[in-house]
């Protein structure tokens, strides 16, 4: 897998920390190498069950991993102030030297709603992102040079301060988008790209304005990470496979926005609409190694360079036994 990372997209929807933690060490065993995890504070559904603190759990990570680790994706905006991000993110590079990327998104009303603030419409909700980005790059560029820096904005006001606890090398900021506009935003302000499995000409549309953006910003889009996260369902049988997908993926198959629902109770219902042909080309559910890697491969010939693989059920050694060895052998940029 030369010029390929695969790793590991941890479900803290799914799972306890602990359950999580010998996950993480399991699936290293086998190959994968790296870990990213959303930032939650909700599972999607009731029946997933968990919701663990994110920075916790990636601390714990690394502590008992080699590679490299996200969050997968935080918003900086909503629950946190970008401030709160930066210091976070800043600590854990500073305790695993360059190994910690930095993954931000603009938020789901799942998760930024329970503070009882407004909830904008999405072209709001993607400014207010990158100008928390410009205020995390303000604090992790003046605190490497030992200086104090401040901002006032249209959404956020930082008073003079900077990061006192610092890597020697800040992390690299990656924005998850699925959506041309925004990344092309992300192209000129981010460091890489994070986007979820999708059609294959909808993710190079993605591509073409990432690298519009980053060229006029005078960067060299070739050099930068594309990052993919991939939700999938493999099992013994294809049977077992689609019922792990209905039970605890159902969201894989809604064929609409979800950043506007506020609770899992609220996709527990509407999870009852969703049939198992609703998930074709959205998620590859198969018996079969094969059809797997066939379906990634197609994504890194695309030029991913890091891939995280979610197994949506709760079959986690086995998944990581049969990809480690049927799967992610076969896989080659």
């Amino acid at each position: 897998m030369a010029g390929l990372t695969v790793g590991l997209a941890a479900a803290l929807e799914q799972f306890s920390p602990s359950e999580i933690l010998e996950h993480v060490v399991l699936a290293e065993q086998h190959g994968f190498s790296g870990v990213m995890a959303a930032d939650h504070f909700q599972p999607w559904v009731p029946a997933q069950g968990q919701a663990s603190f994110v920075w916790n759990v990636m601390t714990a990570i690394a502590e008992r991993t080699a590679g490299d680790i996200g969050p997968g994706v935080t918003a900086p905006t909503f629950r946190w102030h970008p401030a709160l991000v930066a210091q976070a993110s800043a600590t854990l590079a500073a305790m695993y030297p360059g190994r910690h990327w930095l993954g931000l998104g603009s938020g789901e009303a799942l998760n930024e709603h329970i503070l009882g603030t407004y909830w904008p419409e999405v072209p709001v909700r993607i400014n207010r992102m990158f100008e928390a980005i410009e205020i995390i790059n303000k604090l992790f560029g003046g605190s490497l040079a030992g200086k104090d820096v401040k901002h006032a904005g249209e959404y956020y006001t930082l008073e003079s301060t900077r990061l006192w606890t610092m890597p020697q090398t800040p992390p690299d900021i990656y924005v998850a988008t699925a959506g041309p506009v925004t990344a092309k935003r992300a192209g000129r302000h981010a460091d890489g790209l994070i986007t979820v499995g999708a059609p294959l000409e909808k993710i190079g549309t993605l591509f073409s304005r990432f690298d519009d953006g980053a060229r006029e910003a005078g960067k060299d889009p070739s050099t930068m990470p594309r990052l993919l996260q991939v939700h999938l369902s493999w099992a013994e049988t294809d049977e077992e496979a689609m019922a792990n997908a209905m039970d605890q993926w159902p969201n894989g198959g809604m064929k609409f926005p979800k950043g506007d629902i506020r609770s899992p109770y609220d996709f527990e219902q509407m999870a009852k609409l969703v049939r198992p042909e609703d998930f074709e080309g959205r998620m590859v559910i198969s018996a079969d190694p094969d059809v797997h890697r066939a379906a990634l491969q197609k994504y890194v010939d695309l030029g991913f360079d890091r891939v995280y693989l979610h197994n949506v059920g709760r079959n986690q050694a086995q998944f990581f036994e049969v990809f480690g060895r049927d799967v992610l052998p076969q896989l080659h940029r």
